[in-house]
């Protein structure tokens, strides 16, 4: 089987469109050429054929000789427009969008079903970690227990660099930002919006549940504290931004994006500067882990180009788990092990935590370690403070059949033995 032959319209000419189209040009085995490149900026030079450029999207959506768009631009909203009409239009589409996708993913899912066409977005998870493909082909949602993965890069590189070198957050983003790992405005990665994005997608392809990002956990680094990576050091932890889903028993799974402890025994612990890693749990095979380069021009060229490749042979994601017959949906009705660190006693309920194992007070900042139902943090109005730092312990997340046996032992200790 030769593979078909693909006509391209690319969107976008930035450090990926550029490479994808060098590569191109060489790769004859791909049986892939760019017919037309629409670009913002037409005054910009580039180094291509200026006959292959417009900034007429039209002129590439509604060519019927080219049967594959690759949309590489940075508005999701825009995006949205070129990605949702191409597939209208009968033709298959390559984005790395992660944003756009996890915002529109059950209209992006109703297009490809009504019009029979394919949407391939490797690019738009972990770079060039194949972790979609992976789970889409291989796991089957009844063998997953978790998926657990520093999804974002720049992120990591800034926590590498507070743990490694003592820098403050402040110095460690500046760094980043100098480096080209960080935009000038860091929010969406910083905040925990990127991994987000990214945690949205990820619960279609393990569970089959298409979320809106905006009801799910999560919360940034920005909010670290100098104290915080103290605290790490001295037990031997690291805090890592972790996106997390897990399942919690029969049709509910657990999702979060939060800072969180590693112990060295944990394969993410090992993971540094710009480097993704993403481990898979299931009952038989138990943990597998996926590391590699989560962004840049050439993880996220590999991801695009293996996503055309795969085209050429019309594959499709199946998303047979969104089509299960055991439907999952998100829990909120779990509990977290979580430390927590503020500047004074007043901009944290202590009244909101199940239990407090642990808690100290200096003069320049006040932490506890204890136990808090989700549904109760979500709520909390200081979760979300700048001034408050929230990081799960190692192995924090907690079903609530558990904390009832932890109180009956409890219960049980405190009576000289009872219940046992």
């Amino acid at each position: 089987m030769s593979g078909r032959k693909l006509t391209i319209g690319l969107f976008g000419f930035g450090v990926v469109g550029e490479g994808i189209y060098n590569v191109l040009q060489q790769a004859s085995s791909l049986q892939a050429t760019i017919k037309k490149i629409c670009i913002k900026h037409p005054g910009k030079k580039r180094a291509a054929d200026p006959n292959l450029f417009t900034t007429d999207a039209e002129a590439l959506l509604n060519d019927p000789g080219i049967n594959l768009i690759v949309e590489l631009i940075d508005d999701a909203d825009d995006a949205f427009i070129i990605v949702s009409t191409a597939l209208r239009n009968g033709k298959d589409v390559v984005s790395a969008n992660k944003k756009m996708i996890a915002e529109h993913l059950p209209d992006l899912l109703a297009l490809q079903a009504e019009h029979g066409t394919s949407l391939l977005y490797e690019a738009s998870v972990c770079g060039s970690i194949p972790i979609i493909r992976n789970l889409e082909e291989y796991y089957d949602n009844d063998l997953l227990d978790s998926i657990t993965g520093i999804v974002n890069g720049s992120t990591n590189f800034i926590l590498t660099k507070m743990a490694e070198d003592g820098l403050a957050y402040k110095d460690a983003l500046l760094q980043a930002q100098q480096l080209g790992f960080a935009e000038s405005n860091p929010t969406l990665d910083v905040d925990g919006y990127d991994a987000l994005n990214k945690l949205t997608i990820l619960l279609a392809h393990t569970y089959g549940v298409a979320a809106r990002p905006t009801s799910l956990l999560f919360k940034g680094i920005s909010q670290l504290h100098p104290t915080d990576a103290t605290y790490a050091a001295t037990r031997g932890y690291k805090i890592k931004l972790a996106a997390q889903v897990r399942r919690m028993g029969r049709g509910q799974v657990a999702a979060q994006v939060l800072p969180q402890f590693v112990k060295p025994d944990s394969q993410l612990f090992g993971v540094r500067n710009e480097y993704n890693g993403v481990i898979i749990e299931s009952h038989l095979a138990d943990q597998q882990f996926l590391y590699g380069k989560g962004a840049g021009r050439y993880p996220t060229s590999s991801a695009v180009l293996s996503d055309i490749a795969a085209l050429r042979y019309q594959y499709k994601y199946e998303y047979r788990k969104l089509h299960s017959p055991e439907k999952y949906s998100v829990t909120q009705d779990y509990y977290l092990n979580v430390y927590v660190s503020f500047n004074n006693w007043s901009e944290v309920s202590k009244w909101d935590f199940e239990s407090i194992d642990e808690f100290h007070s200096t003069q320049e900042r006040q932490y506890l370690a204890g136990t808090i139902h989700v549904e109760k943090l979500m709520r909390a109005d200081w979760f979300q403070s700048p001034a408050v730092s929230l990081i799960v312990m190692p192995d924090g997340l907690v079903r609530k059949d558990a904390i009832a046996l932890k109180s009956i032992k409890k219960i049980s200790l405190q009576l000289g033995g009872i219940f046992e």
